[in-house]
């Protein structure tokens, strides 16, 4: 089979589509021949060398994909040669073929072409996790969502109106448009207005309930500042950088938290128990139409090296996928 591969951490023309052996299926786990996988900002971080792959997982990049079970391992139960599925994988989407444990394999929803479906497992993932769990969102809550132009960022406003809140996100002016289409009320242009003042008049001083927060250490005092008493931050990536002074007297008198979670790096349990909860509370909202993935663009996974450069470029709207076949 053909796999991107990474000789040597670089730029995107460090990612080379080779000749490599087969996956074979150990126990609990399947084959997929893959139709397409998701690009993710992790992605780029393994390129350049700063995010080696979990201990086991495959050496090549990609964190899901949609495709055709061609194999089945020992041990498998309930899933057959010819299903059509999606997956979150530790790594190894960038590829013709992949192992995934059986744990972390998700149908196609009903309604969603095979392809597309390469744009929600690590988003579903991602999202349902730590807005629904860390973050324990509820209906009237106010959602304050960053990067809301990114495949994370999409889906979270989506999965926030559907849940009820009241969703606000930041992105570029040219994104807002797009944003309000997919339920955001009140959008924040990030490089001209000021994140926490502008919480602060939309929600008439009550501030956000939930931050789910991609940035990091450059968001952390105003992330605070922008919290609602008992609010929770939730932050899952490092874009702004690693390591900032955090201001606890604001953080006790709002009663509030501040939680920082991974998904690549967990046990196969704990990823397959969050995969179960997507399937169980996702999949029907993706069913019933109330959450669609949203797809930028598709590329030949020949290209990845272009799709590496347009998401650098922030110039996307939700997911770019590279393509098989």
């Amino acid at each position: 089979m053909r796999a991107i591969t990474i000789p040597e951490p670089g730029g995107p023309d460090a990612l080379v589509w080779a000749e490599v052996p087969d996956p074979e299926p150990g126990p609990g786990e399947v084959v997929v021949d893959v139709r397409a996988a998701g690009v993710n900002r992790a992605d780029l971080l393994q390129r350049q060398g700063h995010y080696p792959p979990p201990p086991g997982a495959s050496e090549y990049p990609g964190m899901e994909c949609s495709g055709v079970i061609s194999a089945v391992g020992p041990d498998v139960t309930g899933w057959s040669v010819g299903q059509e599925v999606c997956a979150l994988l530790a790594g190894g989407g960038y590829a013709e073929k992949v192992a995934v444990p059986v744990g972390q394999l998700l149908p196609v929803p009903a309604g969603v072409d095979l392809t597309d479906a390469a744009a929600l497992p690590e988003v579903a993932c991602t999202v349902w996790s730590n807005v629904a769990g860390v973050g324990r969102l509820s209906s009237g809550e106010r959602l304050l969502v960053h990067g809301g132009g990114s495949g994370i960022g999409t889906f979270a406003i989506q999965f926030g109106s559907a849940l009820g809140a009241t969703v606000l996100a930041t992105a570029r002016a040219a994104k807002h448009p797009r944003l309000r289409e997919l339920g955001a009320a009140v959008t924040i242009d990030y490089r001209k207005q000021d994140f926490v003042e502008e919480v602060r008049q939309a929600t008439d001083g009550h501030g956000a309930d939930v931050i789910l927060d991609i940035m990091g250490a450059s968001y952390l005092g105003r992330n605070v500042a922008a919290l609602a008493t008992g609010g929770r931050l939730v932050v899952i990536g490092m874009q702004g950088g690693r390591k900032a002074e955090l201001d606890l007297s604001a953080l006790l008198a709002k009663r509030a938290c501040v939680a920082a979670t991974a998904l690549r790096s967990r046990p196969l349990a704990e990823k397959a128990a969050i995969v179960r909860g997507v399937r169980d509370e996702v999949w029907p909202l993706i069913e019933a139409g109330r959450i669609r993935p949203v797809v930028d663009r598709r590329l030949a996974m020949a290209e990845a090296a272009q799709a590496h450069q347009l998401v650098e470029s922030n110039d996307h709207v939700g997911k770019v996928l590279l393509t098989v076949g």
